[in-house]
């Protein structure tokens, strides 16, 4: 059965479709949201006078200004009256609206004479955005529910980006509000997403929950009802009442409010007066006056007070204060400010901007982002489509023929990535390529090309990659293949500083010539990554694709190296004091400021010690020294697990100075590797993890990792010298495994018995549990030293599954080795 997606994967898979599909209209809701929330300032600076006057005169208080205003607009009745105690701010005036229509119109006065002032020019403009914002210029009803969807989607967008993001150690600021402002690419577009959605995550949220409150009824109702404010039943539409209108041309009586407003007056001033006070003017022969105000001490623009004066004044029938209000219902005020911006007064309506003009960065580097990975993955499937058409190429005489067959040898990644680079590179140039990979031949395969070209790594003092053991086996193993029809090129990777440098390519070139193969040219070899070589072989293929341009070396190696970086060393800490072993350290370090790293279980570091103190200036540096990463991104530093190494003239000197030479707080330049031939399979497939000493480290991130997934059915068999001693992981490990999220652990402590103990005889023992596990299609890394544990386990895996087994296991990606 197809294995189902990870909680991970659901909610990454939301958060890039619910992106592409709404981001768009988002961004539109967004900005049009942030104009609302400067609409006063916009007005105001488009019609200066149309709300603001020059003080000339004391205002006319609320009956005369009634009276003013009914004289010079006669013909239309007064609704709502609201006055502001700010000098030479305008009066608000909202007339009764006309028989059929939901609104009357607003104009604005002279509080001190009751002229109308110019009408404001934006206002049109700013209802056409508002009606933009809530309703998406639809019905209103129609509007709302797609509003609402939109608010849920960038609700959904927002808590899934946080989670998707969410570090191992939440407290670290740095992990959350940092990223390398240098970096290139997917890092950097990576970096500034995330970072600009975590500090404008708190906004967003306010953003839509409060949208969604407006949205849907079944929201709002509840929540309502339980902060005590119920709203009363929806009555159905029916027509309006004519009944006091007059007729057409005729004057409308004012009616008189001095006595009401003189006894609310009395009452508001004792409470410390206010600011704005709105009266809603009433119908003739009404019997009460209702008064909305806020004082000037108000929390914000809706905590305003309610009273109800009769007409006469004689009497106050309600006096709702803001202050004495149940917590719930003070809270439901709160909605307004909070999704505008204006509960924090300028600082937050200007965050709320900010927050608003954000959308389009989410859209275009969300975009840029996903186009990026669909890129990357047509290139993956592409590779897949031409080993996939290699394999049936190479299986009859005819799919061979004039065919270039390009094959690689590969345990980091390097080699595989040239052949395929240089599979590619032949074809656009008209060159007909097969490419297969090196565990895929023998000798009747390679029957059937007369050319080959060979990329191979050497995997530690000598021997052939893991994936490549069989094959070697294959073609050097008697009776000999016979290949005179062979022509062939190869490319062989190494590292000047192991003894047998490029040690499997020059195994496989005397192979190939004792099998009677013919070079093509000579062997290349490449030292690290070597330019100048990589050069060689680029003009090499030129010429079997008839002198054809091609890319330069960096084209074939994919890019130029991660620069080296210093990082900071940040804590060291000897995890077996008392050890019969070497000392083991555990080492802490952080990204340089600005970096935001990212790198998956299995990952390296190399680091570049420096020169020893002492040394000759004109001897070569130091080489690079790779470490196994015990961490992932989301811990917010980068842990490794460093053995002390002691040589007759005094410590290593790599280990030297992460251990003991380093200083605090000091830099450590290196820089962070993928590691192919040890990458988790992205799925939930069982996990067997083997290793010993730092080895821990490499296993540890994997661990994390799976653990972080959900995927718990994971065995670790790990081994150390004494329980006493370097016990450095049981505490880890035991609550793992207490909390059922690692299934089984071993642990073998060698020189705890008389007789010594290893995983390789814990493997032995286990062997009818191993083969389950496998029989379920387990994926099993190693990582730890090469020549004793590494070693040893093979051996044991091979008397258990048999060497064909462990072949198969190997050739299927599912034996994972980091070793050293």
């Amino acid at each position: 059965m197809k294995n189902l997606p990870t909680f991970r994967q659901v909610w990454f898979q939301l958060h890039w479709f619910f992106g592409i599909t709404a981001g768009t209209v988002l961004i539109v809701i967004g900005l049009s949201g942030a104009v609302l929330g400067f609409r006063e300032e916009i007005v105001d600076a488009i019609t200066p006078g149309g709300r603001h006057v020059a003080v000339a005169g004391p205002p006319l208080g609320a009956p005369a200004l009634a009276e003013a205003v009914g004289e010079r607009f006669g013909q239309r009745q007064l609704g709502t009256l609201t006055l502001f105690a700010e000098p030479g701010h305008g009066a608000r005036v909202i007339f009764a609206p006309p028989p059929g229509q939901r609104r009357g119109e607003t104009v604005w006065v002279d509080p001190a004479t009751g002229e109308a002032l110019p009408q404001l020019r934006a206002e049109p403009f700013m209802q056409w955005v508002e009606s933009l914002h809530r309703w998406l210029l639809l019905p209103r009803e129609d509007g709302r529910v797609v509003a609402g969807v939109l608010a849920a989607a960038l609700l959904l967008l927002s808590l899934s980006g946080l989670y998707l993001r969410w570090p191992r150690r939440p407290l670290r600021w740095r992990a959350w509000f940092t990223f390398d402002t240098g970096a290139k690419g997917r890092p950097f577009l990576w970096g500034l997403h995330s970072v600009a959605g975590t500090l404008a995550l708190v906004v967003y949220v306010m953003f839509t929950t409060t949208g969604l409150y407006w949205a849907y009824d079944w929201i709002r109702d509840p929540v309502d009802r339980a902060a005590g404010d119920p709203r009363p039943p929806r009555q159905p539409a029916g027509p309006r009442s004519t009944e006091a209108r007059p007729g057409p041309g005729a004057a409308v009586p004012t009616v008189g409010i001095a006595p009401a407003w003189s006894a609310f007056d009395r009452v508001a001033q004792a409470a410390g007066g206010w600011v704005e006070v709105t009266v809603r003017m009433p119908a003739p022969g009404a019997k009460n006056l209702l008064f909305t105000w806020r004082g000037p001490d108000a929390a914000h623009e809706r905590a305003r007070n309610r009273m109800t004066v009769t007409a006469d004044g004689a009497s106050v029938s309600e006096d709702d204060r803001y202050e004495a209000r149940p917590a719930g219902r003070r809270a439901l005020t709160t909605i307004y400010p909070l999704h505008m911006g204006t509960y924090f007064g300028l600082p937050g309506r200007i965050v709320n901007l900010l927050a608003a003009l954000m959308l389009p960065l989410f859209a275009v580097t969300g975009w840029m982002l996903y186009l990026d990975r669909r890129r990357k993955q047509r290139g993956i499937r592409q590779q897949q489509r031409v080993l996939a058409g290699a394999a049936v190429a190479g299986t009859g005489a005819a799919a061979g023929g004039d065919r270039v067959l390009v094959s690689f040898a590969s345990q980091s990644g390097t080699a595989q990535g040239i052949a395929l680079r240089t599979a590619a590179l032949l074809q656009s140039a008209g060159v007909p390529v097969s490419v297969l990979p090196f565990a895929a031949l023998d000798a009747e395969r390679l029957r059937h090309f007369h050319r080959l070209l060979l990329v191979a790594a050497t995997f530690g003092e000598g021997e052939a990659p893991d994936s490549a053991r069989g094959a070697a086996r294959r073609l050097t193993r008697p009776p000999a293949p016979v290949l005179h029809h062979l022509q062939y090129g190869l490319l062989a990777l190494g590292d000047r500083h192991y003894e047998k440098f490029c040690g499997f390519g020059h195994a496989l070139d005397h192979a190939l010539e004792s099998a009677g193969a013919r070079r093509l040219f000579p062997t290349i070899e490449v030292d690290d990554r070597d330019p100048a070589a990589i050069d060689h072989w680029r003009l090499a293929v030129g010429s079997l694709a008839g002198g054809a341009a091609l890319p330069d070396a960096a084209a074939f190696l994919g890019g130029a190296a991660e620069p080296m970086r210093p990082w900071r060393l940040v804590s060291r800490a000897l995890l077996n004091p008392g050890s019969q072993g070497d000392p083991l350290y555990r080492v802490d370090l952080l990204p340089p400021a600005g970096f935001s790293p990212h790198w998956e279980a299995g990952a390296l570091i190399e680091m570049s010690p420096p020169r020893p103190a002492g040394a000759c200036a004109g001897t070569a540096p130091p080489a690079a020294r790779r470490y196994s990463v015990a961490s992932l991104p989301a811990d917010g530093s980068l842990r490794l697990y460093v053995r002390q190494v002691r040589h007759e003239g005094g410590l290593g000197v790599a280990s030297g100075w992460l251990t003991a030479q380093a200083p605090l707080d000091g830099e450590v330049r290196l820089r962070l590797l993928d590691n192919p031939g040890f990458a988790p399979a992205d799925d939930d497939r069982p996990a067997i993890f083997i290793g010993n000493g730092s080895g821990y480290a490499g296993l540890r991130g994997h661990l994390l990792a799976r653990l972080d997934a959900g995927r718990h059915r994971n065995w670790l068999v790990f081994g150390e010298r004494q329980r006493a001693f370097d016990a450095y992981a049981t505490d880890e490990l035991a609550a793992w495994q207490a909390a059922g999220r690692l299934e089984a652990v071993d642990l073998v402590f060698s020189r705890d018995q008389a007789e010594r103990m290893y995983v390789q005889d814990r493997l032995q023992e286990q062997a009818a549990r191993l083969r389950r596990w496998l029989a379920d299609g387990a994926c099993l890394y190693v990582c730890g030293s090469l020549e004793t544990m590494a070693a040893g386990v093979d051996a044991a895996l091979a008397d258990i599954l048999g060497q064909e087994g462990l072949d198969d296991l190997i050739a299927s990606g599912r034996y994972r080795r980091d070793v050293y």
